[in-house]
């Protein structure tokens, strides 16, 4: 299959293996997210990056729900998409891309890639790994202590978003 799929906000290239419906929810995180960009999440899917790690779709929506609260812009300014089927039902799709922030007044660039795990249409892992670098956890770190501690601040950190964002509520449009 080939050709464009007409999103909301532009056309993307037609997702081969039927990804499509994932990129536009996933490109609105950073400052226009709505309650049905999260529909794409199973109930139990797990988002994390260097500061956050997120399990639920109520916690996945407090983190990406803040990120207007603390930058005054924010969108994907560059992209390529790369998705490969892992077996029948499961996937991957590999967003590399720049991140445009504005914080203070200042401008910030993020070279990043998101990756996305799928099972049975809906995604189960969100990772942001920031300079295209894996997250540090027990698994990626010489020492595995050095990486639970990191797990443990991103859950508190999260724990923290979540309380301020009103535990994953929808804001009023």
């Amino acid at each position: 299959m080939s050709g464009f799929c007409k999103c909301s906000w532009r056309l993307i290239p037609v997702s081969v293996h039927g990804f499509c419906d994932f990129y536009p929810h996933s490109f609105r995180y950073g400052s226009s997210a709505t309650p049905r960009d999260f529909e794409i999440y199973a109930p139990n899917a797990t988002f994390e990056d260097p500061l956050m790690c997120a399990h639920g779709v109520n916690q996945i929506k407090s983190a990406f729900y803040s990120v207007s609260k603390v930058f005054s812009e924010s969108k994907i300014v560059d992209y390529s998409i790369e998705e490969n089927v892992v077996a029948p039902g499961k996937g991957e799709v590999l967003i590399d891309n720049k991140q445009h922030y504005k914080f203070l007044g200042k401008d910030l660039d993020v070279i990043s890639l998101i990756k996305l795990r799928i099972e049975e249409g809906k995604v189960v892992r969100h990772e942001d790994w920031w300079d295209k670098k894996p997250l540090w956890n027990r698994d990626t770190v010489k020492l595995p202590l050095v990486g639970r501690v990191l797990e443990m601040t991103r859950r508190g950190s999260m724990l923290a978003t979540h309380v301020m964002m009103g535990f994953g509520k929808d804001p009023s449009l």
